[in-house]
């Protein structure tokens, strides 16, 4: 497989790869069943999945194609009867059961679109279809499992937990576990939307497929290779979630210490045994995206399409993107995987806040201005005429005030523009466009300084959306420091973004163990630009 691409450089990255040539053979593994590149081919066209999935249009994103100079495509499996292509996979391997494994039922973890797909499997099946939840899952996600006809049953905090109660009932109850993406039948049902993209447009240049566990992208990448092998199937991953580039560099699957939760369907620590047998030889290349670039995209799908994708759904049009960029495409036919549509509505006010920095058409700056009338005035002078799409400011001191500014842009190169004309005109100014702490919490709390030193240390958090979060960290932290800083802000997702800090915790050498047991991820935020220009001591 190539080196995955990060896009931290388009230079070394300016020629496309060549074409893979179609893999006479897959690598083995002491793993069985070991398809070949021929066998899963085979059991691509012979698929039943039609008798619950639909064929989805391969619809031209018209608006995008012209801006970017390639025709670009979308796949739209939001439009399948749970609005995710995991239908097919899930029902693939549910039609080939034997008469008494249908009998006994299945088992799956999922609280997700695997979810459904299983349940609503079951239902056109006949066969009982129990689904292990986090207790943590948003009742939406419930409701909608149980709508399709799935035994919803809410076991442990977290995913793992879930999967563990899954695989007990599994043995226990002589049922069959349905994995999500780790199962040649499965990777056979999701590889027939790498079917329909051929007989759709068999000119295709490049086809962009999210990776999670890799299944979806297993499917597609050896169907194309045996049947059009000039068509690069390239693999989109979010940078805090990057399984496949992680085995990639280890050359076996591996475990992530953390993943984001932002892009929650390919949010999956370790890629399957059996994707990436398969990826190693099929997949052409790797890239990945971070959460603006990934907004910026369901916000792009949204204007040509009316579609509203869920992140993982908008997850192959930012690496589509980013690759167009890098590499210097022009004039080639282009496809994406729109995986999925199953939002959470409060999702959307995250998404349309980072949408315009993924895309580059914002800025955001701390500047140190005068303390008297007429000032902001003098500040927008200098901007030029581009248009403040954000300002926050509290008095603090009697002669400057820190303010924190969005400024509209029309080029990247802008931003760098920003600054130099700002410090021109004698302003303090530093470029907070890439500042994590400034994007999710700092924008929100312009508001001064301690009056005093406090030796104070920041960290960050992400918190599960769940009842007792707040009190379990509380108490796990006691009174050993004094909580000086304190914002949370929820986006409608699984988990919720906090920023704290601790009054006397600078020099501590217990700081570091102690928010390790409270169990959360956290980082270290007393080095953010943003922290040190507005709130600093």
């Amino acid at each position: 497989m190539a080196p995955h691409d990060h896009g931290t450089t388009a230079a070394t990255a300016a020629e496309p790869l060549a074409p893979r040539p179609a893999p006479t053979s897959l690598p083995t593994t002491d793993r069985e069943p070991r398809m070949t590149a021929q066998d899963y081919l085979r059991a691509v066209l012979r698929a039943p999945v039609y008798e619950a999935a639909v064929k989805t249009p391969l619809e031209p994103m018209e608006r995008l194609s012209q801006r970017l100079g390639n025709v670009v495509l979308a796949k739209r499996e939001d439009r399948q009867p749970v609005h995710s292509f995991k239908l097919r996979g899930a029902y693939n391997r549910m039609r080939q059961l034997s008469e008494a494994e249908s009998e006994a039922g299945v088992v799956t973890a999922s609280a997700g679109n695997h979810a459904q797909g299983v349940a609503l499997s079951g239902a056109r099946l006949g066969i009982r279809a129990v689904i292990v939840m986090p207790v943590t899952t948003p009742s939406i996600k419930v409701e909608a499992v149980k709508g399709f006809g799935g035994h919803v049953v809410l076991r442990g905090g977290t995913f793992d937990e879930a999967k563990t109660h899954a695989q007990w009932l599994a043995a226990e109850q002589d049922m069959t576990y349905v994995p999500p993406f780790d199962d040649p039948l499965v990777i056979a049902g999701q590889g027939t939307v790498g079917l329909e993209l051929v007989q759709d447009d068999a000119r295709l240049d490049r086809v962009f497929v999210p990776v999670g566990g890799g299944g979806l992208a297993a499917g597609i990448s050896v169907l194309i290779k045996q049947l059009i092998p000039e068509i690069q199937v390239i693999g989109v991953e979010p940078e805090e979630s990057a399984c496949l580039a992680a085995a990639q560099e280890a050359g076996r699957p591996v475990d992530l210490d953390h993943v984001s939760l932002f892009a929650e369907g390919v949010a999956v620590a370790r890629i399957g045994d059996e994707p990436f047998r398969v990826l190693q030889t099929c997949l052409d290349d790797v890239v990945t995206v971070n959460s603006d670039e990934i907004s910026a995209a369901v916000k792009d799908i949204f204007d040509d399409t009316r579609a509203v994708a869920e992140p993982a759904g908008g997850l192959g049009l930012a690496g589509l993107k980013k690759y167009v960029r890098t590499h210097h495409l022009r004039g080639e036919r282009l496809a994406h995987i729109l995986s999925g549509a199953n939002l959470n509505f409060g999702s959307l006010r995250y998404i349309a806040e980072r949408a315009e920095l993924g895309e580059q058409r914002e800025g955001l700056f701390a500047v140190e201005i005068p303390e008297r009338p007429g000032s902001f005035l003098e500040f927008c002078r200098v901007l030029g005429g581009r248009m403040v799409t954000e300002f926050n400011y509290r008095y603090a001191e009697p002669d400057r005030a820190s303010v924190f500014v969005g400024v509209e842009l029309h080029t990247a190169s802008e931003r760098g523009e920003i600054v130099s004309a700002l410090e021109r005109a004698g302003y303090r100014v530093m470029d907070l466009s890439e500042d994590e702490s400034a994007k999710t919490h700092l924008r929100y709390m312009i508001g001064g300084r301690p009056p005093a030193d406090l030796d104070e240390r920041v960290a960050s958090f992400e918190f599960p959306e769940a009842p007792g979060a707040l009190v379990h960290f509380l108490s796990t932290l006691g009174s050993r420091w004094n909580i000086s800083l304190f914002h949370y802000r929820s986006f409608g997702m699984d988990t919720g973004r906090v920023l704290a800090g601790f009054a006397g915790a600078g020099a501590d050498p217990g700081f570091t163990d102690h928010l390790d047991a409270v169990g959360y991820p956290w980082a270290d935020a007393s080095d953010s630009p943003a922290y040190q220009f507005f709130m600093g001591a």
